[in-house]
């Protein structure tokens, strides 16, 4: 498949395997695995997590998975080849109350729900076809129709340039790296 012609001018000639077809599907508590072995190899792939620590975090994820989707507080997509049902990529979007701020211009109120974007991962063999685009972008449609006034994300090197283009930008954020408890009370969804 090429390029349109609008693209071409705007990001010069495609390089690189051509551009997959896929199918983005919602994901449910039977994805709750794949998604938590994506949300795995993501880590694995930023260097993010020690190897006798991949089982501990998939289990975990599975918990989470399996609480947070039927309650609504994550909701994630799975993309298959148009071909194939097996799954190639996904993420999500994890949702919280936004404490009242004021919008970027400061001329307005946030007041609502925010989206937090985690765990686009696209299996290694599928890279640079434009598969994570394809999930981001269905992630913002529904995050706009479902009145989210916030959508935030950390952006790993190799992710940045593509939710750059995509509008989103660096912010004041920083992370604390200081002792906190190890474990909290979470058990499940909020």
């Amino acid at each position: 498949m090429a390029s349109d012609d609008t693209t071409e001018a705007r990001n010069g000639p495609r390089r690189g395997p051509a551009p997959a077809v896929v199918t983005v599907r919602r994901a449910t508590a039977a994805d709750a695995a794949l998604l938590a072995e994506h949300r795995v190899g993501m880590f694995r792939d930023m260097g993010s997590v020690e190897p006798q620590f991949e089982e501990p975090l998939r289990q975990a994820s599975i918990a989470y998975f399996n609480a947070a989707l039927p309650s609504g507080e994550y909701v994630g997509w799975i993309a298959t080849a148009a071909d194939s049902s097996t799954p190639i990529a996904g993420g999500g979007v994890q949702l919280r109350s936004l404490l009242p701020r004021p919008n970027v211009s400061g001329d307005g109120l946030l007041l609502g729900r925010e989206g937090l974007v985690l765990n686009v991962y696209t299996e290694p063999e599928w890279r640079g076809r434009g598969i994570a685009r394809q999930l981001m972008e269905t992630i913002v449609a529904w995050a706009r129709d479902a009145g989210v006034v916030r959508l935030v994300l950390a952006a790993s090197p190799q992710g940045r340039p593509l939710y750059e283009k995509m509008g989103f930008v660096g912010t004041r954020e920083m992370s604390y790296t200081g002792p906190l408890a190890s474990d909290g009370p979470w058990t499940g969804a909020v």
